[in-house]
Order: C-alpha cells, then sequence, then structure tokens
C-alpha cells in the first residue's frame, strides 16, 4: 500500500485498504466473500425470471420481492467487485468521484430497502385486515408508485451527503480509508474542514430511516395480529400468520445486521477494526443472499417453478 503524506489536499483519488489489519489473509478472504457474491447474484436474478415467467406470481407482494432482488444486486455489486480487486490484485485506488458516487448507492438503495419494507408492510396489512378490497387498494399502478416513492425518498434524503462532502470538505488530511468500500463516517473522517454538519446529517438521516420505518412496521404488525387474533380457530389463524412469515423474516435479515453494526461501531471501541469492517460488509451481503432462499423455501409457487425448471434441466442432460 502506498504511504501518503498528512498536509491537506485535494486529492483526486482515494485508497481502501480492504480489511484493515487482515491484509496478509486478503486472498483467503476473496474465497468466502466471492462465493456468497456470486450466491447472492445467481439468487436475486432466479427470483427476478421466476417471477416474470410465473403469472400466479404476479402479485403485490411478489412485485415488491422483485424491488427487493433489484436493490439486493445494486448494494451487492456497489461493494463486492472493488473488495474482490482489493483482495486479488491489491488494486485499492479509487477515484474521489467515483468513491462519492459508491458511498451514495450504498446508503440510497439501503434507505430504498428500507422504504420497500414498510410498504410490503402495507400489503400485509391491507390483505389480512381488508382482504376484500387489497386487490382494489394494491393495483399494479399503486406499487409502482410505492416502489418510485421509495426510490425517491432514498435519492432526497441521501443526495444530499456526498454533495456537503464535495463543496464543504474539499481538502483530506490523509487519503487512505481504512475500509473496505466509501462508507460516509470514512470518508468524512478524512477531511480537514469542520464536519459537525456532515455528521449531525448524517445520523439524523439514518434515525429518521430506520427508527421510524421500524416503528411503522412494527405499528401495522400489531394491527395485523389484532386482526389474526379475532379468526375464529387456531387453524385459520396459523394459516394467516404463514403468509407474513418470509416478510418477517426479510425484515429481521435486514434490520438486525444494521442494529448489531451500529451498536458495535457506536459503543464496542474494545473490538477490533477487522471486527467492525466485517460486520459492515456482511450487512451489504447477509440480506442478497437470504433473501432469495427465505422466499424460495416459504413460497409454494416460487419453488414449485425452480423444481420444474431443475427437473427440466436434469431431463435436458
Amino acid at each position: 500500500m502506498p504511504t501518503f503524506h498528512n498536509a491537506c489536499s485535494v486529492p483526486s483519488s482515494l485508497w481502501l485498504t480492504g480489511i484493515p489489519g487482515l491484509e496478509s489473509l486478503h486472498m483467503w478472504l476473496s474465497i468466502p466473500f466471492g462465493s456468497m457474491y456470486l450466491v447472492a447474484v445467481v439468487g436475486n436474478i432466479t427470483i427476478l425470471a421466476v417471477v416474470r415467467v410465473e403469472r400466479s406470481l404476479h402479485q403485490p407482494m411478489y412485485f415488491f420481492l422483485c424491488m427487493l432482488a433489484v436493490i439486493d444486486l445494486v448494494l451487492s455489486t456497489s461493494t463486492m467487485p472493488k473488495l474482490l480487486a482489493i483482495f486479488w490484485f491489491g488494486a485499492g485506488s479509487i477515484g474521489l468521484d467515483a468513491c462519492l458516487c459508491q458511498m451514495f448507492l450504498i446508503h440510497c438503495f439501503a434507505t430504498v430497502e428500507s422504504g420497500i419494507f414498510l410498504a410490503m408492510a402495507f400489503d400485509r396489512y391491507v390483505a389480512i385486515c381488508n382482504p376484500l378490497r387489497h386487490s382494489m387498494v394494491l393495483t399494479q399502478t399503486v406499487v409502482g408508485r410505492l416502489g418510485l416513492a421509495a426510490l425517491l425518498r432514498g435519492v432526497l434524503y441521501i443526495g444530499p451527503l456526498p454533495l456537503m462532502i464535495r463543496l464543504r470538505l474539499p481538502l483530506y488530511k490523509t487519503r487512505v480509508i481504512s475500509h473496505s468500500y466509501c462508507e460516509h463516517m470514512a470518508v468524512v473522517a478524512l477531511t480537514c474542514g469542520d464536519s459537525r454538519v456532515n455528521n449531525v446529517y448524517g445520523l439524523s438521516i439514518g434515525f429518521l430511516v430506520l427508527i421510524l420505518d421500524s416503528v411503522a412496521i412494527a405499528a401495522s404488525y400489531v394491527m395485523i395480529f389484532r386482526a389474526v387474533m379475532g379468526l375464529a380457530t387456531p387453524e385459520a389463524r396459523l394459516k394467516t400468520l404463514g403468509t407474513c412469515g418470509s416478510h418477517i423474516c426479510a425484515i429481521l435479515i435486514f434490520y438486525v445486521p444494521i442494529a448489531v453494526s451500529s451498536l458495535i461501531h457506536r459503543f464496542g471501541h474494545q473490538v477490533p477494526p477487522p471486527i467492525h469492517t466485517l460486520l459492515a460488509n456482511f450487512y451489504l451481503l447477509i440480506p442478497p443472499i437470504l433473501n432469495p432462499i427465505v422466499y424460495a423455501v416459504r413460497t409454494k409457487q416460487i419453488r414449485d417453478r425452480l423444481l420444474q425448471i431443475l427437473k427440466t434441466g436434469t431431463k435436458i442432460r
């Protein structure tokens, strides 16, 4: 890794270290990370293909699932190819504008994913609490508008982050980012100017997105559980709750790694830096890997279609 001076300057590029403290293991780390990225890409593309060809899946919940698949592909692809290039070739150099673009994609689409989970919770609420109006309320147009609203919210919330760094903090005291990708706080820590505005804005957005979205999702499920408890038989209750199982699993897969990573970042001062970076990468990899698996296992139509494709492939061979 090249050595950079600490004098404040306007750099044209920055340097990503990969997993700091584990540089000697980068080649070995590339095996699990590369495998996980491959599983994430294949799994999410498979979900998109199955929903496209299986007409029985042309329903709001599966349209939202396709949006999640696209988001997960963007999140994993915005970081993993560069990380693998660092592992394999030591290619840590990244242009400043490319770094800010990567930062925008990561934080923007994480925000969009949270918005899609909120829209999915609304879909489950209408489907269970007002089933007769579900097809009238959640039309394809409404689903598309909800997805667009989640995207616009992500752009509006996260768009100022790279702009504030570019315009307010043009000088950098070092070019070395002790991280595997351009995370907002890691980039701000390199700058020479007063970064309090950037820090406050970043923390405020994190609070708005994670806390308010999770509270709204929890509120929707409280109303869902109240409606389910009013059903006549235990079998009907279990069957109704079963339709929410995949969504609840996906929510936990998304929010739990974020919560754990945030808590360790804030309070785990004794945790070694490599653990911080590994958790940050797992937070971007775990949902793209597990979401397709959860929905493939728990959704009969997706599972049956996949088995049909596998049987057809076996017959052809």
